[in-house]
C-alpha cells in the first residue's frame, strides 16, 4: 500500500474539536439536536483516527491531534494516551494550520499532512498516496466538493498559503491553488471528496459506516 523510504520523517496532524454539545457540528443541530451533533463529531473523529492507525501499520508516521474546545485531559480521557495532543490555539483556521505546520517542521518532520475529521472517505490509502506525492510535489491538496479542502500536505512551511483566504467558503481550494501558482509551487490534487457538514450530507457518513462494517 505504501511506497515510502524507511527513513523518511512523516508527520500527520488531525484537526478536530472536543465533542461538547452545542459547540460542534452546529449546522447539523437542526437535524440531530445538540447531543446528536456532538455524538457525530465524536464518531467521525474516532473513525478518522482508526483510518490513521491502519496507515501506521504500514509506515512509520508520527501523529498528533490538534484540538479546539475541551482540554488535554478531556482529549486523553476520550481518545486514549497513545496520541499526542496539542491545542489549536488562537486565530483563524489559516493561522492555526500554519502554526501547527511550522512547529512540526521545527521538530524535525520532513513531510507534514493536515486533515480534518469531516470527510469520512479519507482512508489509509488516500493518506498513503498523499505522502507518496510529497516526494515529487511541494504541495498536495485534497479538494472537498464544497470548495474547501480536506487535506493539505507540505514539505516545508509556506505560511503564504494560509493568508487572505476566506475560510469556510467555496473559494478556499481555488484561492490556495492561486497562491501556489504565484509562488511557483509544484502541486497535485487528490480525488475530490465530500465533507459531512449539513443534514443532506448525512448519507455520506452512513455509507462510510456501512463500508467499515463490511470489512
Amino acid at each position: 500500500m505504501l511506497n515510502l523510504p524507511a527513513n523518511s520523517k512523516l508527520h500527520l496532524i488531525i484537526f478536530t474539536r472536543y465533542p461538547e454539545p452545542g459547540k460542534t457540528k452546529t449546522r447539523l443541530i437542526p437535524a440531530l439536536g445538540t447531543v446528536g451533533a456532538a455524538n457525530l463529531q465524536r464518531e467521525m473523529t474516532e473513525y478518522t483516527i482508526f483510518q490513521v492507525q491502519e496507515l501506521q501499520k504500514a509506515a512509520a508516521i508520527s501523529v498528533e491531534v490538534r484540538f479546539a474546545g475541551g482540554n488535554s485531559q478531556l482529549m486523553k480521557d476520550w481518545l486514549g494516551l497513545d496520541l499526542v495532543y496539542q491545542s489549536q490555539g488562537e486565530g483563524d483556521l489559516g493561522s492555526r494550520m500554519a502554526r501547527s505546520l511550522f512547529e512540526a517542521f521545527q521538530s524535525g518532520a520532513e513531510q507534514v499532512i493536515i486533515i480534518g475529521t469531516d470527510c469520512p472517505r479519507v482512508n489509509a490509502q488516500i493518506l498513503a498516496t498523499a505522502f507518496e506525492n510529497l516526494y515529487t510535489f511541494d504541495l498536495v491538496l485534497g479538494p472537498a466538493i464544497d470548495g474547501g479542502y480536506y487535506l493539505i500536505g507540505l514539505r516545508q512551511p509556506i505560511p503564504e498559503l494560509f493568508v487572505n483566504v476566506e475560510w469556510g467558503t467555496a473559494q478556499v481550494f481555488q484561492k490556495t491553488l492561486d497562491i501556489a501558482q504565484k509562488l511557483n509551487l509544484s502541486y497535485v490534487s487528490l480525488s475530490p471528496l465530500a465533507d459531512v457538514d449539513r443534514p443532506e450530507d448525512l448519507p455520506i457518513w452512513e455509507q462510510a459506516l456501512a463500508g467499515k462494517m463490511e470489512k
